[in-house]
């Protein structure tokens, strides 16, 4: 709209569908993203893959990671189908996941178990923040208007709070950060981390 005061629009969570990726990623031993930390306390479980077989389980963890992240920016070429052992959790291309499908059943169970785990201390410890949320996200932009001496520009940010090991913020979509859940619980250290990521699309 010509004229329209520039918006932005922050939304923050720890989805069930990206912490279910995540707890996949850990338990079946896949490397990538190789930037992004792993979990905390969870790791591999189970024997690995022959090597052809697991490069092409990393190959179908990536591209189900990437839907998962930011559906509408990457949507399937085929139909989903749901995987049973996960109700309505997981869906998957009906073509080129058959090996990430086999391997994630035996993990259902826990794998549902720690997401739902993991997405309530989010939610308790977003609740003892008292809706400060979008305070820490408005003092930012503010800051860095005053630094620019102009209004933000429009823009829209995802971003999903994770129990990683390693303290940080890293991109894990075009416009989606993943940041760590003791980083965010730091109103000082994640005002700071967060600003180059306001700073970059502000």
């Amino acid at each position: 709209m010509s004229g329209a005061t520039p918006s932005w629009v922050i939304r923050e969570n720890a989805s069930r569908s990206v912490l279910l990726a995540l707890y996949l990623r850990e338990v079946l031993g896949i490397a990538s993203p190789v930037e992004l930390p792993r979990l905390r306390d969870v790791g591999p479980v189970g024997a690995r893959l022959e090597m052809d077989e697991h490069d092409l389980l990393e190959r179908q963890w990536r591209a189900w990671w990437a839907m998962t992240v930011e559906p509408e920016a990457h949507p399937s070429p085929v139909p989903l189908e749901l995987v049973e052992a996960y109700e309505t959790d997981v869906a998957l291309p009906t073509s080129e996941a058959e090996v990430l499908a086999a391997a994630i059943v035996p993990h259902a169970e826990a794998a549902r178990a720690w997401a739902e785990w993991a997405h309530q201390e989010y939610r308790s410890a977003s609740a003892a923040r008292r809706g400060d949320s979008y305070r820490a996200y408005a003092g930012t932009i503010a800051e860095h208007e005053r630094e620019v001496g102009r209004r933000a520009h429009s823009f829209e940010l995802n971003v999903e709070v994770l129990p990683f090991a390693a303290p940080g913020v890293w991109w894990i979509g075009a416009m989606t950060v993943g940041v760590t859940d003791s980083l965010r619980s730091d109103a000082s250290a994640f005002d700071d981390a967060i600003h180059p990521i306001i700073a970059e699309l502000a």
